[in-house]
């Protein structure tokens, strides 16, 4: 139980299946397929709540960076510490570079970075299940199925794509690639679901031709294919050739861009500030994808179910987490890219303010906590609060479907607006719920 890798509870890496691009790229199109053709936005209603309009706001070359903390991390060792030792643990509170808020101990070098910050200490959400949560989370919708609704990271490539952008705009990183698409965007069709790259071995590998096949040759036989899938398509619509033929696309532009994944490429300093962890790589990676104005980005660091010897484990994982989290969000500001670019570190839920027999904490869904940095939002805010203890939320208690609508609208998405899919109406956001204003730039 000593050993800092390990992962109660059977909690899994909700990473994607890794496929070859150039074999079978996505899965899913029964759904996903859908969504190909047709997809716009209402008539009369934008997708742009910023005041310029769509095509200035998509020139803005906004990113969304999800820092995924898969498994649930406790808010008492993070974003909402409490001195009261029954439930707030052996851990004490810092400063930070905001006066008047303070966070656990554990996140030092965050800690210095607040003034680029603000916390939500308020959520409350009703389930409890790592699966069930994690859809809610990520679709801001009360859904059982991810393939129910689209997750952010689809809406999100949709709401900031331009036509001209040579990149996957859902892109999920791991340590090594080999790529692959996952399922997640709905009805909005495979195009915008997240694709897998990876911060080692060149970020795709099998990304060159292989030996003995030139340049020519290969142009060709993408040239042949084009050909016969217009002909076909002249005389049947289909949305699984559609599908296939961007796919196809899609991995010809990542094999021209390949350079782009390889943090090698950074000079040794660099890697050396980010650290040479996964998790360290994988901000890296993130930092030059947000250069080149990739629309969502999501980085997993995984294993944070603690239902045994939770304060070592969150020792280790968080110390893991912090130095390279903290120059991300330096290293955006000194390169301008901050001011774009919207920061989340997002979970499924909290955990409990009991302490089990086991020294962990279980899951807590009824309230708990999360960080925001960068664009759109008011640096140094804390939204809401809990009691002493960490039981219940006392002040502007929000849950998934208000932090959705928020993220979409500090980017400029209109999250009131609608996706027409195949003469369908479909609602961006949950049209019940509305962001958190006061949260809002």
């Amino acid at each position: 139980m000593s050993n800092p890798q390990y992962k109660p509870c059977g909690t899994v890496d909700h990473r994607i299946a890794r496929r070859q691009f150039m074999g079978e790229f996505f899965t899913g199109l029964g759904v996903t397929g859908l969504g190909v053709t047709g997809l716009g936005v209402t008539a009369g209603t934008s997708l742009f709540s910023h005041p310029l309009g769509a095509s200035q706001v998509a020139k803005a070359g906004k990113s969304v960076v999800v820092v995924y903390l898969n498994g649930g991390v406790s808010q008492f060792e993070s974003w909402d510490p409490k001195s009261d030792l029954q439930t707030g643990g052996p851990f004490k509170s810092i400063a930070t570079s905001v006066p008047g808020i303070h966070v656990s101990e554990l996140i030092p070098h965050t800690a210095k970075q607040m003034h680029h910050m603000a916390l939500i200490r308020s959520i409350s959400t009703d389930l409890d299940d790592h699966a069930l949560s994690n859809n809610i989370v990520r679709s801001g919708r009360t859904t059982r199925s991810a393939t129910e609704y689209p997750e952010l990271g689809a809406v999100v490539a949709k709401g900031l794509e331009r036509a001209d952008f040579p990149l996957p705009g859902h892109i999920t990183t791991m340590l090594g690639g080999i790529g692959g698409r996952s399922n997640n965007a709905a009805y909005l069709g495979p195009r915008y679901a997240s694709v897998a790259v990876g911060a080692e071995k060149g970020g795709i590998v099998n990304s060159q031709l292989p030996d003995g096949m030139s340049v020519q040759v290969d142009s060709r036989r993408h040239d042949w294919r084009r050909f016969v899938n217009s002909q076909h398509r002249s005389k049947v619509q289909s949305a699984e050739i559609d599908a296939y033929a961007q796919s196809y696309e899609q991995a010809l532009r990542l094999m021209e861009k390949r350079d782009l994944f390889d943090i090698s490429r950074e000079p040794e300093a660099y890697q050396q500030a980010y650290g040479k962890t996964e998790f360290g790589k994988q901000m890296l990676l993130a930092r030059r994808l947000v250069e080149q104005e990739v629309p969502f980005i999501e980085i997993q660091h995984g294993g944070w179910d603690f239902h045994h010897n939770n304060f070592e484990f969150h020792l280790h994982y968080v110390a893991d987490f912090d130095r390279p989290f903290a120059h991300f969000i330096a290293d955006l500001s000194q390169r301008g890219l901050l001011e774009r670019t919207l920061v989340i570190v997002m979970t499924e839920f909290g955990r409990t303010p009991t302490i089990n027999a086991g020294y962990g904490r279980d899951h807590y869904p009824k309230a708990w906590s999360i960080a925001l940095a960068g664009s759109g939002i008011q640096h140094g805010a804390v939204i809401g609060s809990t009691d002493a203890k960490g039981v219940e939320v006392t002040e502007r208690k929000v849950d998934h479907r208000h932090l959705f609508h928020t993220y979409l609208r500090a980017v400029g998405i209109d999250s009131s607006g609608e996706f027409e899919v195949a003469g369908r109406k479909f609602p961006i956001a949950d049209p019940a719920f509305g962001p958190i204003e006061e949260l809002l730039a």
